[in-house]
């Protein structure tokens, strides 16, 4: 067992938890926040690239650069309907349905990549239905305006992005995870640049910069440095339990830091979700034995 990829990779994922945080203190909205962060991370990883010489070994290729500007869309508009969900619900019932992504993969490949959807698939993503249900409230479901207003839209556009992400990133096999990440974050700074409006940077406070930096450069770069030299060191299985890092330190800071106090419904919503993804990705072996 590695324990240093281990190590790192539930610190990147605490500290990735903690971004809810951050991201509502930045004083500015998703789309110039995202363009921040895309600069960020491209300075920060293009420099982690050469530094350890990985740009000399380089295999690129073109249908790879593609497939990977295609997965740098749907990572860059996974961030933007994330922070913009951040504006309108707290980020526990966020976190919750974001991390619908796993459930909706498995949806996403028996529609499309002709995977079968087991028994086991189909009761989680009803019960994860379920608690989204409960987390976001039965009243929110009732109109459109009241279900567009309530943020739930755009948590779960950010889920669904994510599920993207994940299905093309698994086609690419020979570019580094750095240049990977260089594509796809110089594409975000592209896709927003039309889209910034920098007069919001107008007037923010030292606090609000620094909340701001650190979101670029901690919550992006210095994260996904972590995260890139763990993920391919580890089994799958154990990369997606300890994925659950993030949601459950977003949870605990939005409890003890933001005072969020979830209703008993919430609470049932929240443990149905994370219950049903642990149990769908947790190692068949162990289920057996």
């Amino acid at each position: 067992m590695n324990v240093a990829a281990i190590a790192k990779l539930s610190i990147a994922m605490a500290i990735f938890g903690s971004i809810g945080f951050f991201t509502i203190h930045t004083g500015i909205p998703a789309v110039e926040l995202v363009f921040v962060r895309c600069i960020f991370a491209t300075i920060f990883l293009c420099g982690m690239w050469f530094i350890t010489s990985g740009h000399k070994i380089e295999a690129w290729s073109k249908k790879e650069v593609l497939q990977t500007c295609l997965c740098g869309i749907f990572l860059v508009l996974n961030w933007v309907f994330l922070f913009k969900a951040f504006e309108e619900m707290s980020i526990s019932v966020t976190i919750s349905i974001y991390n619908l992504a796993p459930i909706i993969v498995l949806i996403l490949g028996a529609l499309f990549l002709k995977e079968k959807m087991t028994v086991q698939g189909l009761l989680a993503t009803i019960v994860c239905f379920l608690g989204s249900i409960l987390i976001v409230g039965i009243d929110n479901f009732q109109s459109i305006n009241q279900l567009m207003n309530s943020g739930f839209i755009w948590a779960l556009l950010s889920a669904f992005c994510y599920a993207l992400t994940m299905i093309t990133s698994k086609t690419i096999q020979n570019l580094s995870p750095y240049s990977m990440t260089f594509i796809q974050t110089t594409i975000g700074i592209i896709m927003l640049l039309p889209f910034c409006d920098f007069t919001v940077f107008n007037g923010l406070s030292t606090s609000n910069w620094i909340f701001i930096i650190g979101t670029g450069l901690i919550h992006t770069g210095f994260v996904y440095y972590l995260f890139f030299d763990s993920i391919r060191s580890l089994p799958t299985f154990l990369v997606s339990v300890l994925t659950f890092v993030d949601p459950v330190v977003a949870i605990l800071l939005d409890i003890v830091l933001l005072s969020f106090s979830p209703t008993l419904l919430q609470a049932l919503g929240i443990f149905l979700i994370f219950g049903s993804i642990f149990y769908t990705v947790r190692p068949r072996k162990q289920i057996e034995s």
